[in-house]
């Protein structure tokens, strides 16, 4: 009888389990469960370590059920939760079950919580920790562990830990959460959360609940999307290439319902992977596509680098019916399953994957690398078939494009090979479009040329200042100075200088970019703009070159001391010129008038300026601002840029971005500018003008952003810059757009045996070409002899730095020197645009030779140590007496370094104290 209720025991567990391992908090319940065996909780704990709670629960939840079961066993599973906090785990084991709805408000609050942590980790977290625990959201245990965490890594990696902590209590909780909230006066956030005026983000509020409580909808499509999603809905392997504004991802989410519905109907196994090549589109496809139409019946979740609760991505693959995830995320998966690192994932786990903006799966890209695995296994499995052996089943491939682009093709033979390649990548039987005459009629495109300034006074004295250098340099350039030809040439001049220490021509090379880069600015934005550029830029060289401790002098040079008197002698008469408004650039007063007629001759103008630096965007954005003109008629401007860091401008976050667009989608802003970051894939909404200025790239980016103008009587403008050579450009593009469109055509006609036979063809090639490559990279694997055979000096001084066995690497990433004869060679400044890190390691200022000022890296705050972080970029590296100038990466020096022993180097500082107690006392 006992061994019946057992039985129903494990059954009632079973059926709980997708429920309890969301709610389980691992280290609140294992060492209260007696029956474990202290090995197995380890092995438990290790779990969560490394894969996170919900793949623990799994493992708790085995152990428990697990026979020979203890007398009971039940009840103290049951009290365990109890006592650990986990109650509402405990009334989920008693079928104390919350009503369907309640539920439901439940799950929404935990979702908005996911949804706006970038906000709330900005709480004051031991604030909040403490009224939490006073609350009893929190144990005692919990609250210690969070204000750790908080000592350890920052007070909103502690934020993060506590939201983690709430979110699985009984029904309730929210509503106490709130009110915390109040008592410590987080207005602003309690605003957030409860979507009242004031808040900083309550259309994201509205937006997520809408999201969580909102009926599934229905999709439709239209004829021409129905259409070219027939092979798909057959299980055949196709890519989809619609115009932007088309509704590729509504094809794509309707290919996704009945691809789950049809394999569920026949008890298959399903499980949909879509693919994105940018962070801010996994949370766009999730809410506003995926989620919204198929909630109801399939479990959908993403997963980006900006996802916040570290869950495993093996336990979410798992769990749920689609999955949106940045394609890096995939491949490191793929890869732990592949080298047997860990459980990973396999591409057999998937039955459809979809990948976004698939003309990016060429040589290089990681959406190739994912696609060579898939490619391998079809040419193993005909071998496997032949050999009469069960194959490895393979997910169907969906790609979306608005352009495959022809890859730089002149000859329309090369477009068609090109086009044939992507097809052959993905594998797809098929490139499907909307018939000819389905094509929504041309924009307006207007090409308005400028004329050369007659007088261009500022710009004369920034060539002589650079003639000037290429004299005290013994260099002689052979193009125009400002011209993207002549930018190449002094980046070549830079890094064979400093790979042949000769550090006068190095340092003048350095500086000519810079004057450059004020050319462009002058001749795309405002002279001011130029001059401030190179203002700021002197003023943090010099600033380089004074230490923080006074007593210590950093060289300077007689180059350096010459370009500074050189621009200090000029400073005063270039500043008087830029505010001289007679001799501004045409192409801005040609801006001018584009925008005022724009907001002028409609209703309701929305428009988007795409140009091609980040600093001419955000002086660009400046000027309209400063402008009362675009004022008066309402213009409403911001800028959106990349991340990725830069010295001079300061990256963008992708919450950052985000903010930007949402304000763009509600009216806020109605003037974007932007670089190429808002070209491709990001959801904005429709706008009536999109005009670019100074900027031309290639057909795929000239048909992205001809799409962002989707409203009726859109207009596409481009605004010539000097030395920009848009229009030629864009002749070019047009000619390789019309070019591309004949090609698919040509594709589309071929019968099905040929275009099959040239796909197979391009795929063989593919599979051997990456043989060759592998091999090439084992070879360059092995000469991994010994870092002492690496050896490392300054970019700017050429002083012998370090050698390689110096330099120890954490967590696979980062490259550091803990050596105590390093510490002495640099000196440490603050970092102006710090930004916390969520990981294990925060940024804590940067490091500089202490000989000549050159940036060498950052400080790096791992665990409570001070770790210096080397960047490679700032210096040569000498492998085998070879001099390798233009390291851009760590992994383009073939040396393995040592992983960083913490515990070892802990103990070692420790003692050091030690010592230094010691000689005070």
């Amino acid at each position: 009888m006992e061994s019946e209720t057992d039985e129903m025991r494990e059954c009632l567990i079973d059926c709980l389990r997708p429920r309890l391992k969301e709610l389980i908090v691992v280290d609140r319940v294992l060492d209260l469960i007696h029956f474990i065996e202290n090995e197995q909780k380890e092995r438990i704990r290790q779990k969560a370590r490394n894969d996170g709670d919900i793949s623990a629960a799994d493992s708790l939840i085995n152990a428990v059920v697990h026979k020979p079961h203890t007398p009971g066993w039940f009840a103290a599973f049951v009290d365990a939760l109890n006592r650990g906090g986990c109650k509402f785990a405990a009334d989920y084991m008693q079928l104390n079950l919350p009503t369907p709805e309640a539920e439901a408000e439940n799950e929404n609050c935990v979702r908005l919580i996911h949804l706006l942590i970038p906000s709330l980790a900005d709480m004051v977290t031991e604030e909040v920790c403490t009224h939490c625990f006073s609350k009893k959201l929190l144990t005692e245990d919990e609250r210690d562990r969070i204000t750790a965490e908080i000592g350890n890594r920052g007070r909103r990696s502690g934020a993060r830990e506590l939201l983690r902590r709430i979110v699985k209590c009984p029904p309730g909780w929210y509503s106490t959460f709130l009110q915390v909230l109040k008592d410590t006066e987080h207005h602003v956030l309690y605003n957030e959360l409860t979507g009242n005026e004031g808040g900083m983000d309550s259309l994201l509020f509205t937006l997520a609940l809408e999201v969580a409580r909102s009926p599934e909808k229905e999709i439709t499509l239209r004829d021409y999307q129905m259409e070219v999603a027939g092979p798909a809905l057959e299980g055949k392997n196709i890519i989809v290439c619609l115009p932007t504004g088309s509704g590729k991802t509504r094809v794509a989410v309707y290919i996704t319902k009945e691809h789950l519905d049809r394999r569920k109907a026949e008890g298959k196994p399903r499980k949909v992977i879509v693919l994105v090549n940018k962070v801010p589109l996994v949370e766009q496809h999730y809410s506003a596509e995926f989620l919204p139409f198929l909630k109801n019946k399939y479990k959908v979740e993403r997963v980006s680098g900006d996802s916040q609760l570290k869950i495993s991505f093996t336990e979410i693959v798992k769990k749920n019916d689609i999955i949106i995830c940045t394609a890096q995320i995939l491949e490191n998966y793929l890869e732990r399953a592949n080298s047997g690192e860990d459980e990973g994932v396999n591409l057999s786990d998937l039955t459809l994957i979809i990948i976004d903006e698939c003309h990016h799966t060429q040589k290089g890209g990681v959406y190739n690398h994912i696609m060579m695995r898939y490619l391998k296994q079809k040419h193993k499995n005909k071998r496997l078939i032949k050999e009469q052996k069960e194959p490895v089943p393979l997910p169907q491939i969906l790609g979306l494009t608005a352009s495959p682009g022809v890859g730089g093709a002149t000859k329309m033979e090369k477009a068609e090979e090109h086009i044939l390649r992507i097809c052959a990548n993905l594998d797809a039987s098929r490139i499907m479009t909307r018939s000819q005459e389905e094509f929504k009629k041309e924009q307006r495109k207007i090409i308005v040329s400028v004329e050369d300034r007659r007088e261009d006074p500022f710009g004369d004295v920034i060539k002589k200042i650079m003639t000037a250098i290429h004299n005290h340099a013994e260099l002689t350039p052979t193009c125009d100075l400002g011209s993207q030809n002549y930018e190449q040439w002094v980046v070549q001049k830079e890094r064979q200088a400093a790979k042949d220490e000769n550090q006068k021509v190095r340092v003048c090379a350095e500086h000519l970019r810079q004057y450059s880069e004020s050319l462009n600015l002058s001749n795309t934005i405002r002279m001011q703009d130029a001059f401030s550029f190179l203002n700021k830029y002197y003023n943090e060289e010099m600033k380089k070159k004074t230490a923080p401790e006074e007593e210590h002098k950093i060289q300077i040079t007689d180059t350096e001391r010459f370009l500074f008197n050189l621009f200090e002698d000029n400073k005063k008469e270039l500043e008087t010129l830029a505010k001289n408004p007679e001799y501004e650039n045409d192409s801005l007063s040609k801006l001018r008038t584009k925008i005022l007629h724009e907001f002028s001759s409609r209703d309701e103008a929305r428009g988007i300026i795409f140009i091609k630096t980040r600093r001419s965007a955000i002086a660009l954005n400046q000027w309209i601002q400063e402008n009362p003109k675009f004022a008066d008629i309402e213009v409403k401007s911001a800028y959106v840029i990349g991340g990725g860091d830069q010295s001079v401008v300061k990256p963008m976050t992708s919450a950052e971005q985000k903010d930007v667009l949402k304000k763009f989608g509600n009216g806020q802003v109605n003037l974007l500018i932007a670089t190429t970051v808002a070209e491709e894939g990001l959801d904005i909404p429709a706008c009536n003008f999109v005009i670019r200025y100074g900027l031309v790239t290639n057909e795929i980016a000239m048909i992205q952003a001809q799409g962002r103008g989707r409203a009726e009587d859109s207009s596409y403008t481009l605004v010539e810059v000097k030395n920009s050579g848009v229009a030629e450009k864009e002749c070019v593009n047009e000619y390789r757009k019309k070019m591309m469109n004949k090609a698919i055509q040509k594709i589309k006609s071929l019968n099905q045996a040929a275009y099959e036979k040239r796909i197979t063809e391009f795929q063989i090639q593919a599979i051997m070409e990456e043989k060759v490559r592998m091999t090439k990279k084992k070879q360059k694997d092995i000469k991994n002899e010994s870092p002492s055979n690496v050896k490392f000096s300054c970019r700017s001084c050429s002083e012998p730095i370090c050698t390689g066995d110096d330099i120890q690497i954490i967590e696979n990433m980062h490259r550091v020197n803990v050596t105590p004869q390093f510490r002495k060679l640099y000196i440490q400044r603050e970092n102006t645009t710090l930004q916390e890190r969520l990981l294990d390691y925060e940024t804590n200022g940067f490091i500089a030779c202490k000989n000549c000022g050159q940036r060498w890296g950052s400080m790096m705050m791992y665990k409570g140590i001070e770790c210096p972080c080397l960047d490679v970029k700032n210096f040569v590296v000498n492998l085998n007496g070879k001099k390798i100038s233009k390291c851009t990466k760590w992994n383009e020096v073939p040396i393995k370094f040592s992983a960083f022993d913490y515990a070892e180097h802990a103990i070692n500082m420790t003692m050091s104290d030690n010592s230094d107690d010691d000689e005070t006392m």
